[in-house]
């Protein structure tokens, strides 16, 4: 996005930009800092505090230029007051495996930073602000995506706070402390700090779909987009999909083949083994079981920004002979999904799919083809 602003921007221009170890773009004017994604590091704290002083005691004829997508929850780091980047990366971990989707885990984020939940606004005050945003969440909500830095928040501290109790998270004790204090309160709608900030989304999970379904189009393949806001425990969505992709190739319906069914969201995955896997691979696994080995069927599942999670893989594909590969090589798929494990058995079958980053990010995309 840095480097787009860059080639079309027409006068000078100058600003930093935060994305994940090994995102960077090339960029002349704009310094690009790399930081840890999901869990945030130091790196990432250092960048969010030098942001939030480039835009302290900007004139109203000053433009900020807001650049926001997925994983700017993480990336910008600035823990409140009486909270230390540790606290919030335990915090972040336990997070990542209670099950707890998107919008649970920004609205925690939200109250325990000193720029997300629209405090970036507030600091930025009252310059004028622009927004371009790529969206990553079910939904496009603005508020959740990267946690909304220049949104304002609907949400409150009392539902943070719920949402730990929800999920049975044992959070550190300034991160409780915090969170029932007054100061904790993120800005609301009609706060005056957003009378001056616009916002453009650019590029939206609903509009990869459309994209996927033309080129389906053009192969002579119908398509059916089951949505671009599916959520859910990602093994019990596989089958609910497997259900619907079983009962096109049966019976023709919802539509007949051949046909790709689309669609896009967030998955979530509640750990509790000890193996890799990311959501996609997890849905792929639990969806390949599903099947059952049903002739004609294929599927493909991966997450945009070419990472599932925190592997090295976007994500995997799922074939007829999938379970027959599995068993030919002495692989328990069941056993490997109980314990977390879809990554391994998708590398054993080389069935991954590595793009390395793609330098985007507009959530999951999964395909089942009939």
């Amino acid at each position: 996005m840095a480097a787009a602003v860059e080639a079309n921007w027409p006068g000078p221009i100058e600003g930093l930009v935060v994305t994940r170890y090994g995102h960077s773009a090339p960029t002349k004017c704009i310094e690009v800092v790399e930081a840890a994604h999901p869990v945030p590091d130091a790196a990432g704290q250092a960048a969010a505090q030098r942001i939030l002083q480039m835009v302290r005691g900007l004139a109203p004829d000053d433009l900020v230029l807001c650049l926001i997508s997925g994983g700017g929850s993480a990336l910008l780091a600035a823990p409140a007051p009486g909270v230390t980047l540790e606290d919030k990366q335990a915090l972040n971990r336990a997070l990542l495996k209670s099950g707890a989707n998107i919008a649970e885990m920004n609205c925690v984020r939200k109250h325990l930073s000193a720029v997300k939940g629209g405090r970036l606004a507030v600091a930025a005050a009252p310059a004028q602000i622009v927004c371009l945003i790529i969206s990553d969440v079910p939904g496009d909500d603005l508020s959740t995506i990267a946690s909304g830095p220049m949104v304002p928040d609907p949400t409150t501290s009392i539902e943070a706070l719920a949402i730990l109790d929800r999920y049975r998270i044992d959070a550190p004790a300034p991160i409780r402390t915090w969170l029932v204090s007054e100061q904790s309160e993120t800005p609301k709608p009609g706060h005056p700090a957003f009378a001056t900030a616009k916002n453009i989304l650019i590029a939206t999970p609903h509009m990869a779909l459309e994209a996927a379904a033309a080129r389906a189009r053009q192969a002579g393949i119908t398509p059916l987009l089951l949505g671009d806001a599916i959520e859910g425990e990602a093994r019990e969505v596989a089958k609910v999909f497997g259900a619907i992709a079983k009962s096109g190739a049966t019976h023709g319906q919802p539509v007949a083949a051949p046909c790709v069914l689309l669609s896009g969201g967030e998955t979530t995955v509640t750990v509790r083994g000890t193996g890799r896997g990311g959501r996609n691979a997890e849905f792929l696994l639990a969806l390949a079981l599903a099947f059952d080995g049903a002739a004609g069927i294929w599927a493909v599942a991966g997450d945009t920004d070419g990472i599932d999670g925190s592997e090295d893989n976007a994500g995997a594909v799922v074939t007829p002979d999938t379970l027959a590969r599995a068993a030919a090589k002495g692989l328990r798929p069941r056993e490997l999904l109980a314990n977390n494990d879809a990554y391994s058995l998708f590398a054993a079958l080389g069935d991954l799919i590595v793009t390395g980053p793609t330098l985007t990010n507009v959530n999951d995309f999964r395909a089942i083809m009939i």
